[in-house]
């Protein structure tokens, strides 16, 4: 019986997404063409990888990925974070379950969200290089005068 007791105490005091989903998840992240550098941000500790990668990030956290490349327009794709059905039925189980205190461990640990897009992919543009100015065009040299013709 007190074994049940601390089951259900445990079950109560872990939210139910956090428990059926846990606080992180993978992104994907992929680019057209491959080798480019993603800088990805909102973590506790920013991570570099070169596409294509994947990285753990934690469901609560900001994420944007910026695009780097030589040759390449930089490009920044901020992450929104999105309620899924797996995440919201973890979420309503802790009416059932959790109760508040689950609800606030979900809330607080993001584990009801995924972060869209993933996964992540770009298609990188290149550089727009600006044109060297045309050179001056050399005025011609006028024509040689033609002389007159001998004998007239």
């Amino acid at each position: 019986m007190r074994l049940l007791g601390i089951a259900a105490l445990s079950v109560m005091l872990g939210g139910c997404a956090s428990v059926t989903r846990g606080t992180t998840e993978n992104i994907s992240i992929s680019s057209t063409p491959s080798g480019v550098e993603a800088v990805v941000s909102g973590m506790e500790v920013p991570t570099t990888c070169t596409t294509p990668c994947s990285v753990v990030v934690k469901r609560n956290a900001d994420i944007s990925i910026t695009f780097q490349k030589e040759g390449y327009e930089p490009q920044v794709v901020p992450l929104t974070r999105d309620i899924p059905t797996a995440g919201a039925a973890g979420f309503a189980g802790n009416l059932l379950l959790g109760g508040v205190v689950g609800m606030g461990v979900d809330a607080a640990t993001g584990a009801a969200t995924d972060h869209k897009p993933n996964p992540v992919i770009v298609t990188m543009q290149p550089t727009v290089r600006a044109r060297p100015p045309a050179a001056p065009k050399k005025p011609r040299a006028p024509a040689p005068a033609h002389a007159p013709e001998a004998g007239t």
